[in-house]
């Protein structure tokens, strides 16, 4: 195999071996480290392929041993909600960057996985497997766990199969899967199956909750939540349940008088981990435009806003196709 037969089918494979990698590790930067570790170290190895699997196969094995790697010794990735109980809303907090925080996914960069496995057992998850729930359900895994599980329950490979991608044999294989399969059925939220894909109903009720944000209007915004609402805004390791704290927190920071105020935003509407989502920019007091604040990953039930994580990581807007300024005039 020559470079460009090398270039071309590492071009085939990047999109699924993004999210593989995502999926091991609760991190989209990471995840863009790691393709790129995989095809160095595949390009590096290509004399030994010879064809002995399928190149998917084989670049699999990189993928996941890369991850595997990198995953040793490594505390899992989180959200501020895993660590510790809600917060009050009076009280501030410092960022935390020294906290392993998970990462949302561009929904643009997303490739389906192979159709689950019919196996009643193994049909622990559904097609929302690159939700934020998901993700932080598979950070309860061991590392070694994680990968069976991916391999076996997304992607649909036979245990045999999985054996040989992670060096061990069929029974140990059949063990982690077991506990595995438990371990996240134990950490994914109730009436998670009930969960539909988003759909006109939820857009709609977005856009009506991007107005409102817009024009700082805290008694619609009031509106769309629920009561026992939860928020939360990485990297402050603080978070927010119920609407009563979300209003109290937003009463100051959207208060012009108020000396918390931060500004106005724009947002615009993304699409993230299969999520409602928006990318919230803030044109803060005296500034000349709108700048990235958050991506926000929501869940919308009914017509309330239930959840709402918002990553405050301007260095995550590119992934996402976005402009890195809104003018004030929009």
């Amino acid at each position: 195999m020559n470079a460009d037969e090398f270039t071309a089918l590492a071009g085939q494979h990047r999109r699924e071996l993004r999210v593989h990698c995502y999926r091991m590790l609760g991190s989209f930067d990471e995840a863009e480290d790691l393709v790129q570790e995989t095809f160095l170290r595949a390009w590096r190895g290509i004399d030994g392929f010879e064809g002995r699997s399928t190149a998917r196969a084989w670049l699999y094995k990189i993928a996941t041993n890369a991850c595997l790697d990198v995953l040793a010794g490594r505390s899992r990735r989180v959200l501020p909600h895993h660590r510790t109980g809600p917060s009050d809303p009076r009280v501030s907090f410092d960022e935390r960057h020294d906290i392993p925080w998970l990462q949302p996914f561009p929904d643009r960069l997303w490739e389906p996985a192979a159709p689950v496995d019919d196996e009643p057992d193994a049909a622990v998850v559904a097609g929302e497997t690159i939700e934020l729930a998901f993700l932080a359900a598979l950070q309860h895994l061991p590392p070694r766990q994680r990968a069976a599980l991916l391999l076996r329950d997304l992607l649909g490979w036979p245990a045999k199969q999985v054996a040989s991608q992670l060096d061990t044999g069929v029974t140990a294989v059949n063990s982690a899967l077991q506990r595995a399969r438990a371990t996240l059925r134990e950490h994914l939220p109730e009436r998670r199956s009930e969960w539909p894909r988003p759909t006109e109903r939820e857009r709609a009720v977005l856009r009506k909750y991007v107005d409102a944000v817009e024009r700082a209007d805290l008694a619609a915004v009031a509106e769309m939540l629920a009561e026992d609402v939860r928020t939360t805004m990485p990297p402050w390791p603080m978070w927010l349940l119920g609407r009563d704290a979300v209003l109290a927190a937003l009463t100051e920071s959207w208060d012009p008088a108020s000396p918390e105020y931060i500004g106005r935003f724009r947002m615009l509407l993304i699409g993230a981990n299969h999520q409602p989502a928006v990318a919230g920019y803030l044109r803060r007091p005296g500034a000349p435009d709108f700048r990235p604040f958050a991506i926000s990953v929501l869940r919308i039930e009914g017509d309330l806003v239930t959840e709402a994580d918002a990553f405050h990581d301007a260095g995550l807007f590119p992934a996402f196709g976005l402009p890195e300024k809104l003018p004030a005039d929009r």
